[in-house]
């Protein structure tokens, strides 16, 4: 292209124009193409021969050329690729590519600022001479002819062509049956139109539909397109798998579902099978089989099925009406587990779970002897009373192993809802039944040991008072006919074995207590807690560190050490956390040493649990001081009693210690009987009407209360007046104005605080002397007991 038809892009418009409309004189339009075309870019992909598609371009700046193509004879223009420009910009001449394919246009229709027209693709043409550089683009062409090849290798061509674009068909539903008939009318003789063809078919990139336009050797450019045909059939094969597969998994369920919908009305037509409604229905009906159900309460079951077999599924009733059958058959009627009442088996067990509490352990066995004799265990309430850690709850467990029967337990500890217990009414929503209709269906017998945890500890609120609606469940008369509110039926209680467990006493409400037969568990002695610790506590640490007997020793003395130094309470839970301190620090030196064989000793003790919490005590002796025993809820302890004169100024009486209102009102009773019997005891009758008496008892930051102190306080106050020192001993008991020594509780537990303090003589009530000669041995042994019915006895014992 000249210099000078580049600047001079207009000077032969009107002739080309003239010239393109009447055609090439003689020829014949559907012959022969024109040697001049008007341009139009195509952005998304090249058009080929052969092709025939519908397109639309914008009005603008392409409005002129398309009227102009479409008035003159032929009605043929070029379309010309250009990637990435969309049709509305004006396309300069250098992006246009030498080649692009002639096209006649049909139906050209102006819609909505938009040209529309159906192309069809005619020939290749390739550009010769610009004859219009600004739009309507005109264009001086020839038409490339593919030079003679060999008609073997071309027809060779054709064939895998024309087999490749038919393996294509199955894989992509885009190309029907038109396609089908379209390469039909192929000949393998022109394979010409038969390359373009396939390569318009495919998805392949502009640019490489361009490379295969441009290529005019036939041969070279059905082995291009041979390739994007192959490429095709990858992409769509992985496309077809990717579908399959996802149609698989959804096929699957829904072939699951129909087949299920199927089974189910070939089954209800055979009367093999019911739906749902009905088959829940029989299978409430199958439960209740095998149970001793009682009249009245099939006959609600009954009138509940019946309603049930009413209502439609859909509705809120038939759910409420369901959940209650589904409660209500699930109580084990009548059903029993058969008891083992052998007394040597019972015994058995209790030794092997439990060291000591030999008292306890007699208890028990009295109460399944009882049941043995009559043949069945039932109507009786046990309560374990004791201090925390002294296996109240593992002693449940293990009543039920001797027992053969169920176990469950739940905690009453902060309970404030009566509806925990009697159920909720079911008018409400979510209403459940009351925690013993759920222990009677998770155990599935109506005989279970249910265990009653911190009784002592249950609550009451704006809810209800559920310690009130225990004394139903607790009370053998009244318990055969418990009702709970969701329910609303009589459920017999009296074959389960309650057994209850408290801290204390004071915060069980009368009436409840006197529905229980009390066992009342001590805390544990030296002697006790070693063989606790070592045939229960120390291999349960070792087993749960994963080390062996043989790798860690520790010998009894050394348990006693722990147990004297760090361990005094009366159970045995800060014990275990001792001895599960001592495995953790042994742990890390044997990570370190793996062959460490440790031997921990009194010795070496202070390495794992630091220096011992409590000291040997020493009784404190001297005019005007007295131990005293005391009982705390963690066990017994000694008390000292201090008395002193301040002056003599004036009279008077002073009271230390964060004494509560009991041991206030013991204080002030010694004090008045001690001063108006003064004589009476050997002391000088005048000794308190001048002097000014402060009576103290140590540790004022621990509440200190309980009528037991009252002889203790007396003694203290004797002991100054005398100005005389007692001897080393301890007591306990109450004090009346009459002089009368009242009994106290907590014997055992006090008796082994004097054995720990290492006090071996002991002034205690005449009343309580049954208490201490049901006494352990071994808790007796080398103590002297002197049993007092008046304070005259105590000052002949003191001094």
């Amino acid at each position: 292209m000249s210099e000078q038809e580049k600047e001079s892009p207009e000077i032969i418009s009107d002739e080309a124009d003239e010239s393109t409309q009447t055609g090439t004189g003689l020829v014949i339009p559907q012959q022969a193409l024109p040697d001049k075309l008007y341009l139009i870019p195509a952005s998304n992909r090249p058009f080929f021969p052969a092709q025939v598609q519908p397109l639309v371009f914008a009005a603008a700046p392409w409005e002129d050329t398309l009227k102009r193509v479409s008035q003159s004879d032929q009605m043929v223009m070029g379309l010309s690729f250009i990637d990435n420009i969309p049709e509305s910009d004006e396309a300069t001449p250098d992006q246009f590519p030498e080649i692009g394919c002639a096209v006649k246009i049909h139906n050209l229709v102006e819609v909505d600022d938009q040209i529309q027209f159906i192309a069809l693709g005619m020939q290749r043409f390739k550009i010769v001479k610009w004859l219009r550089r600004t739009p309507p683009y005109l264009v001086q062409v020839t038409y490339p002819v593919s030079s003679d090849e060999d008609p073997d290798t071309l027809k060779a061509y054709a064939m895998a062509l024309i087999n490749a674009i038919k393996e294509l068909l199955p894989l992509n539903p885009l190309y029907s049956e038109e396609l089908k008939n379209y390469l039909n009318r192929f000949s393998p003789r022109d394979p010409s139109p038969l390359a373009d063809f396939a390569a318009a078919i495919t998805t392949a990139r502009g640019a490489e539909l361009q490379e295969v336009l441009e290529t005019v050797s036939i041969q070279r450019r059905m082995e291009k397109v041979l390739v994007l045909i192959r490429k095709e059939q990858e992409v769509a094969k992985l496309q077809s798998e990717i579908s399959e597969a996802v149609n698989l998994k959804i096929s699957k369920h829904q072939r699951e579902f129909f087949l299920k919908e199927q089974l189910k009305v070939i089954q209800r037509e055979l009367g093999i099978s019911k739906d749902d409604k009905t088959a829940e229905i029989e299978e409430f009906q199958q439960r209740l089989k095998d149970k001793t159900v009682p009249e009245a309460v099939q006959k609600k079951i009954d009138e509940e099925l019946h309603k049930l077999a009413l209502l439609e599924i859909g509705s809120p009733e038939f759910g409420v009406t369901r959940n209650y059958l589904d409660w209500a058959t699930s109580v084990p009627w009548g059903v029993h587990s058969e008891d083992k009442l052998n007394l040597e088996n019972a015994r058995k067990v209790l030794d092997r779970d439990h060291d000591g509490l030999d008292d306890v352990k007699d208890r028990i066995l009295e109460f399944l002897a009882v049941g043995a004799y009559k043949g069945e265990v039932s109507g009786s309430i046990l309560l374990l009373v004791g201090p925390p850690g002294v296996g109240k709850t593992s002693i449940g467990t293990s009543v039920a192993e001797a027992l053969g029967r169920k176990f469950y337990r739940f905690s009453l500890g902060g309970m404030r809802d009566e509806s925990e217990i009697k159920g909720h009414r079911r008018t409400y929503i979510g209403a459940m039944p009351g925690k013993l209709v759920q222990a009677l269906k998770e155990v599935d017998v109506a005989n279970p040991v249910i265990m009653l945890d911190e009784i002592d500890k249950i609550g009451s609120s704006f809810r209800g008072d559920p310690a009130s609606a225990l004394l139903e469940v607790l009370d053998p008369s009244q318990n055969t006919e418990f009702l709970d509110h969701y329910l609303d039926m009589r459920i017999d209680l009296s074959k389960v074995l309650f057994i209850c467990t408290a801290n204390q006493l004071d915060t069980i409400p009368g009436p409840l207590l006197d529905r229980m037969d009390m066992i009342r568990l001590a805390g544990y002695i030296t002697r006790e807690k070693v063989a606790i610790a070592k045939n229960h506590l120390w291999p349960k640490q070792l087993k749960k560190a994963g080390l062996k007997k043989s790798q860690i020793k520790l010998s009894d003395t050394t348990l006693k050490q722990v147990i004297e130094g760090y361990a005094r309470e009366s159970g045995v839970r800060h014990l275990e956390k001792l001895l599960a301190r001592i495995i953790r620090k042994s742990v890390v030196q044997i990570l370190q040493e793996p062959e460490l064989k440790l031997t921990v000793t009194a010795k070496n003790l202070p390495d794992y649990l630091g220096a011992p919490y409590f000291r040997k005590e020493k009784i404190v002796q001297g005019v005007g001081v007295i131990t005293g025993l005391a009982w705390t809820s963690m066990g017994g302890a000694t008390l000292p009693v201090e008395a002193s004169r301040i002056h003599t100024l004036r009279p008077g009486f002073k009271l230390t210690g964060k004494l509560g209102e009991v041991m206030k009102e013991s204080a002030e009773i010694a004090y008045s009987y001690v001063m108006s019997n003064l004589k009476k005891f050997g002391g000088p009758a005048d000794f308190f009407d001048k002097a000014f008496i402060h009576l103290h008892v140590p540790e004022g930051a621990t509440p200190k209360d309980g009528p037991s102190a009252g002889v203790t306080m007396a003694s203290a106050l004797l002991s100054l007046a005398r100005n005389q020192k007692p001897r080393p001993l301890a007591m306990t008991g109450e004090l009346t104005l009459t002089g009368l020594v009242l009994p106290v509780g907590g014997i055992r537990e006090k008796v082994i605080a004097a054995r720990r303090s290492g006090i071996h003589e002991l002034i205690l009530p005449e009343a309580n002397k049954r208490d201490y000669d049901e006494l352990p041995d071994y808790i007796q042994e080398g103590m002297t007991v002197h049993f007092a019915k008046r304070f005259s006895d105590v000052v002949k014992i003191v001094f």
